[in-house]
């Protein structure tokens, strides 16, 4: 067992790179990873958890109170897997850290020998010295969400207890870690004989639904396009609402859809569509819609998004048809194009609709009507069949739908999508509860079995409902479907993909029903952990119960997972009516999923008090939940959180939280858990590490901090770990934040900290120190010995502007690589009041660089940059964003008006003809700027600076060269290089700092390598 005062590994070293690779790539990894069980937002990867998880169990070999059988067995098993152990306790360190740094690796994670090595290594930290039967360790993870924490604790033969307040994470993890673990391959055999059985029912109620074309080819998708009217005068027509008339673009099969317009005797004109194959991107027309704005392909006119809006909400929508009396299609929802299977033939295929096609939908909803209307002459008993709960209210973050009808959960779904999974819901509902005969269970076990798989035929419910709403769009370049939730929020969709739910494409139930059955198969065993529905602030565990307690918390209003699990959540309900995890255990009149109690940042919501669920409720609800894991947690245990959040003021309450619940932070390490490719990081510098915090409880008997020993030890501890991160890839905003962890172990350690004076240093004072050690040490790598003198008055330290522009440019760096143009610090990104397409962009954006102002702010006070002075000429600030502007924004600045126009001029026809890379090279072509006396010579660029005294500072000199060598000004671009070469060194050690810093394909680092190549030598 090991003592209490014993480190655990992951207090001394832990494996960043090699766990950071595993953790990024395993995104990418499909079939039979957990994950795919079933959609989860914001999932933590099961490698960073099962690495970090196996760091907090085993003690440090090279900690003198390490047990020795500890360190003996461990010799004894390491070798199964790597080589020999060396002779020391830092060998075996050494040894360990390279164990958890392959066994984050997915394709070792269930390969026998190396589970039997990690459980053998837990056993042996834990196994009592007397000889009393060994109880596995308990890991607790109270925002449990999709189970990556818990799951990994059952891989390493832990205890696991895993809770959230939400009833869809719960189903989740009740199949995940009880069902799985308990049934294992026999779960598997079953779901799959079971959904087999209930596809081929559900092809019997709805095959007319789903007609096969007379030719024998199989529809397995229709494309649509909601529809509104154009109310320009005289016109009338018809606007499908379209993306992309972009059908397939392959290499080998291009197809797309194009118009024609047909005048008639009477009535509006229409519009005809034909499939073709084109052979440029030139030839298909554009998309009629952006930004919520319609425009006509009849008349040219647009359709205002107050009207787009309008129409679609008298139309709850318009993802489904009009039909007339006779079935005839008079408005609402139009079909675009079939894309088909043909018997021995490869590839998708594309056909315009029929009247057979729009018949089966028009038959759809006679059938929806026909089990509504049996619904309500049953005294509507039980639930509505169809979803009819209520959307979230608008304004709700992630959510768009409602202002275009689209008020209750249903109308997110067309009527064919609905009876589709009523049915299903339906089957699930009445499926034959037996196991199959030859089955060897008791009864008992039979009993538990067919209750598991009724649960996991939810769960492919659950999964199939997320391909089949009027949300989903057409994957063009794949050519299949995409599923709702392709990113954390319900914007609008205009034109949408609906797939038949039982063809072979994916997408489809059987495709479901595989995601989820090779789950179960690739599970390589465990003993099941326990599962509940309860709130992290009061917590079912009694004191002093877990070994680890180990969460990765909701961060504010990052996302809103109860509202968006509403989604799943009404039909689950439907398929497993009465089950005891689907409800609010707080409010049994709740038709949804818990609201009230959920620790997240949503104005929109109340608490149970009536009060909003404004940041301080949830910065309250999070030291709440701190203090009961400080509770449960065992005297002798360690605990971790993980933190990803994006702003200073987040860090400081969360860990103000995590200080008055009373821990004491010992380790910090960030992990790269994101994709560089996802979307949140295409154009932003969105954080692609979560920092994974270790934590004690801090004892009763803490000593008191002296605030200057505290001073004296921050700076060398965060140097030092500067390093550390960088030697691993750690870069920017990451290092950043990734910082704080560190700097928290000496203020964590202490009751509380004192000045001399005896008063109470606060943890908002020592977090400004923190910024301020991190900002000079920053700019100090960047700049160099500068910023030594800077520190010390000495004169000839580079001015404020450019240590502004360095520490931007240092933020912004990517773990991944390059900066990305124009990133943000901010949350999510969130669409404009009028973007309701993600295919949308603010037109004449501004170029630059961005952060939130609040990161921004906390470097420059500290280091005594006054950031108003440089508003309008280095900076500008909008809605707590700053942007570093562009260099050529400068131009007016430093060369006046008429040099700014023979400047830009200059850059915009080189821009034009694409010549860039020619502009470099060119020596003294540039003509003589307007207003310039003939025979002046073009060598005296500084006459016209800006009456602001531009020109003043090294960074406008650095900025100004810049555009000479874009204008092709090489005469005075030699004059001034050779000037500031008699200035002293300033110019040149701030124009490499800058290249160095600035992404390797901005035109800011062609501009700055190609000035200095022209430097004399």
């Amino acid at each position: 067992m090991i003592p209490k005062d014993c480190k655990r590994l992951a207090e001394v070293d832990f494996p960043i790179a090699e766990v950071s690779k595993q953790a990024a790539r395993e995104k990418s990894i499909r079939h039979g990873h957990p994950s795919t069980l079933h959609l989860w937002w914001a999932r933590r990867p099961l490698a960073s958890s099962r690495a970090l998880l196996l760091a907090l169990l085993l003690p440090d070999p090279c900690d003198p109170l390490c047990p020795e059988p500890f360190k003996h067995k461990a010799r004894e098993v390491l070798p199964r897997v790597q080589g020999r152990v060396g002779p020391s306790d830092e060998d075996l360190r050494r040894a360990l850290l390279g164990f958890i740094a392959n066994f984050a690796n997915w394709d070792l994670a269930a390969q026998s020998a190396y589970l039997g090595v990690s459980r053998d290594l837990v056993k042996a930290a834990y196994e009592p010295e007397d000889g009393s039967p060994y109880e596995p360790p308990l890991v607790v993870d109270p925002f449990a969400g999709g189970g990556s924490i818990p799951l990994e604790a059952l891989r390493l033969g832990c205890e696991a207890f895993a809770s959230d307040l939400n009833p869809v994470a719960s189903l989740i993890l009740k199949v995940m870690l009880e069902d799985i673990p308990r049934y294992g391959p026999e779960l598997a055999q079953e779901l799959r004989r079971v959904g087999a059985e209930i596809k081929r029912k559900a092809e019997e109620e709805l095959a007319e639904l789903y007609p096969k074309d007379p030719d024998g080819a199989t529809p397995i998708a229709y494309l649509w396009a909601r529809t509104v009217r154009c109310e320009a005068p005289g016109c009338g027509a018809e606007i499908p609402l379209v993306r992309s008339f972009w059908l397939a673009k392959k290499a080998n099969r291009r197809r797309a859809l194009r118009y024609r317009v047909e005048r008639q005797a009477s009535g509006p004109p229409r519009v005809e569509f034909e499939v073709f194959e084109p052979k440029s991107d030139e030839e298909v027309p554009p998309g009629t819609v952006a930004r919520a704005r319609a425009t006509c392909l009849c008349c040219g006119a647009v359709l205002p998004p107050e009207r787009v809006r309008a129409q679609l909400a008298a139309q709850r929508g318009g993802a489904d048809v009009v039909f007339d009396s006779v079935g005839q299609r008079v408005g609402g929802a139009r079909l675009l194009a079939v894309v088909t299977t043909r018997p021995g033939e490869q590839g998708r295929h594309y056909r315009l609709p029929t009247e057979r096609d729009y018949e089966a939908v028009w038959k759809a909803q006679q059938r929806l009507q026909a089990i509504l209307e049996g619904w309500e002459q049953g005294g509507r008993q039980g639930l509505c069949p169809v979803p009819d709960e209520p959307l979230p209210p608008i304004g709700t973050l992630g959510f768009r739908v409602q202002r275009y009808g689209m008020l209750q959960w249903g109308d997110l779904f067309k009527a064919r999508q609905q009876v589709a999974l009523v049915t299903l819901a339906r089957l699930v509902r009445e499926l034959d509860p037996r196991p199959a005969s030859g089955t060897l269970l008791s009864e008992s076990e039979g009993e538990g079995l067919s209750e598991a798989v009724r649960e996991g035929m939810a769960v492919v419910l659950g999964r199939l409902s997320d391909y089949m709403s009027a949300q989903c769009l057409w994957h063009i370049p794949k050519q299949l479907v995409a599923h709702t939730f392709s990113r954390q929020a319900l914007p609008m969709t205009w034109d949408f993909c609906e797939i038949d739910p039982l063809s072979e494409a994916p997408g489809n139930l059987l495709g479901a029903l595989d995601w989820v059955a090779r789950v179960v198969e690739a599970w390589p065993g465990s003993l099941p952990g326990q599962v509940q529905l309860a709130d992290a602030t009061e917590h079912p565990l009694p004191d002093e119960t877990a070994h680890v307690w180990f969460t990765d918390p909701p961060y504010y209003d990052a996302v809103p997972y109860a509202d968006l699990s509403d989604f799943f959540f009404v039909w689950l309900k439907r398929a497993r009516p009465g089950h005891p995890l689907l409800r609010d255990p707080f409010d049994p009149k709740n038709p949804l999923t818990p609201k009230a109690r959920e620790i997240v940042q949503n104005e929109r919501s109340e608490t149970e008090e009536g009060r909003p669920k404004d940041r301080a409720f949830y910065e309250e609800g999070m030291a709440r939940a701190f203090v009961e894991g400080r509770r449960v947690l065992r005297e002798d245990g360690v605990g971790a959180v993980v933190f990803a959040h994006k702003t200073t003021e987040g860090w400081e309450a969360l860990l103000s939280g995590l200080i008055r619940g009373g821990w004491t932070i010992t380790a910090s390490w960030p992990i790269a858990t994101e994709m560089a490719s996802r979307l949140r990081a295409r154009d932003s510098a969105a954080l692609a590490t979560s920092v994974h915090l270790v934590c004690r409880p801090r004892p009763e008997d803490a000593p008191v901090g002296d605030w200057a020993d505290v001073l004296r030890e921050l700076p060398k501890r965060v140097g030092g770990w500067m390093e550390r991160l960088q030697s691993e890839g750690i870069r920017g905003a990451d290092l950043v934040f990734a910082c704080i962890g560190p700097a928290l172990e000496i203020f964590s350690r202490y009751r509380r900290v004192e000045t001399a004076e005896g008063r109470e240093v606060t943890l908002t004072e020592y977090l400004e120190k923190v910024w301020e050690v991190v900002g000079r040490t920053a700019l100090e790598q960047v700049l160099g010995t500068a910023e030594a003198r800077a520190r010390n008055g000495v004169a000839g330290a580079l001015e404020e502007d450019a240590r502004l522009t360095a520490l931007f440019l240092w933020a912004l760096q990517s773990t991944h690589g390059d900066p990305h143009p124009n990133p943000s610090l901010e949350g999510e990104e969130e669409l404009d009041d009028d973007d309701d397409g993600e295919e949308a962009s603010s037109p004449g954006k501004a170029k630059g660089y961005t952060l939130a102002f609040d990161v921004v702010r906390r470097f420059a006070q500290p280091l005594g940059i006054d950031l108003p002075r440089w508003e309008g000429r280095i900076i500008e600030t909008k809605k707590g964003v700053v942007r570093l502007m562009a260099v050529r924004e400068r131009t007016k600045q430093l060369f006046g008006k008429d040099g700014a126009n023979a400047i830009t001029g200059r850059m915009a026809a080189d821009e034009q003809s694409n010549l860039q890379q020619e502009l470099f090279s060119m020596e003294g072509s540039a003509k003589r700027p307007r207003g310039r006396k003939k025979g002046t010579s073009d060598e005296e660029p500084l006459r016209t600076l800006d009456p602001h005294k531009p020109g003043a500072t090294t960074l406008d000199r650095v900025h100004m060269a810049m555009l000479l060598q874009a204008s092709g000004q090489a005469n005075a671009l030699r004059a001034l290089l050779k000037a500031e070469q008699e200035r002293g060194p300033g110019f040149l050690r701030l124009a490499n700092a800058l290249s160095a810093l600035y992404p390797r394909d901005s035109e800011e680092k062609r501009l700055l390598d190609a000035m200095l190549l022209a430097v004399p030598r």
